[in-house]
């Protein structure tokens, strides 16, 4: 199950993992991130769509960090979880850190938000780099 050098079998484990890892952040996390982001309970009101889309996009995250792993090196599980870190350091944290200063959000919601996409990352990268 191979797309150029990209094991399909492994991204689709990559974005249940990640998926499994997010509800696990914001489900031990989630009264504090509320907080930081100034919502109250009738604003995260779970709606099936959005965990669906959200699994769509964890999904191609997944796909594309693996292409990103891929022409970065060997995939191995070193190269995974350091290419994690390069990308969260490099697009994620800083994208974050831009879009919450903009607006005016709190620094515990970059670090929640933040936090999570690390984990995220990891996780794939983990999983790719196993599979590699």
């Amino acid at each position: 199950m191979m797309f150029d050098g990209i094991n399909l079998l492994a991204v689709l484990v990559a974005a249940v993992a990640s998926f499994a890892v997010g509800a696990l952040w914001y489900g031990v996390l989630g009264k504090a991130w509320m907080r930081a982001a100034r919502l109250g309970e009738d604003d995260v009101r779970p709606n099936p769509l959005l965990f669906a889309g959200t699994f769509a996009c964890q999904l191609v995250m997944a796909f594309v960090f693996a292409g990103i792993i891929y022409h970065a090196g060997p995939v191995t599980l070193a190269n995974g979880v350091l290419s994690a870190v390069l990308v969260w350091v490099g697009l994620l944290a800083t994208s974050l850190i831009v879009n919450h200063r903009f607006q005016g959000q709190s620094w515990a919601l970059t670090v929640i938000d933040g936090g999570h996409w690390l984990a995220v990352l990891i996780v794939q990268g983990f999983v790719i780099g196993l599979f590699g």
